[in-house]
């Protein structure tokens, strides 16, 4: 698997980046993913109670789902292993010391950490002070 592994690397290239626009997360019951794909989520997920979709705040809202909160969402530039240990734990650890709520999803090449919008800024500046 390619990316990089060392905590210690990780934490010294998170290279982090405020994506523009406030994210939602939206739960569709009885859906499907195709059922929303005007909204172009950027992910979603299979759960018991319903397809969570995250998508932008203005296409859940032309499309009709019902959300709570809005996000703005860091990726980590750093292109880490599926396989590492203790990168999530960490961030989400140092974010909790500082009273911010993250919310992490994994993808193939980088972690994207979706905070409160209203503290996005604040968030950022923490992660970039990782950056050794």
């Amino acid at each position: 698997m390619s990316g990089e592994t060392s905590l210690d690397q990780l934490l010294c290239s998170l290279s982090p980046e405020l994506l523009e626009g406030e994210y939602v997360f939206c739960n569709a019951r009885n859906a499907r993913y195709g059922d929303y794909a005007e909204a172009n989520p950027i992910a979603s997920f299979t759960e018991a109670e319903g397809l969570t979709l995250v998508v932008l705040k203005k296409a859940a809202e032309r499309s009709g789902l019902t959300f709570q909160g809005e996000f703005r969402c860091i990726t980590l530039g750093v292109h880490s292993s599926l396989e590492a240990v203790g990168l999530t734990a960490t961030v989400s650890g140092i974010l909790a010391e500082n009273g911010i709520s993250a919310n992490i999803i994994a993808a193939y090449f980088h972690d994207h950490i979706f905070v409160p919008a209203q503290v996005a800024s604040d968030a950022l500046g923490i992660l970039l002070a990782l950056n050794k």
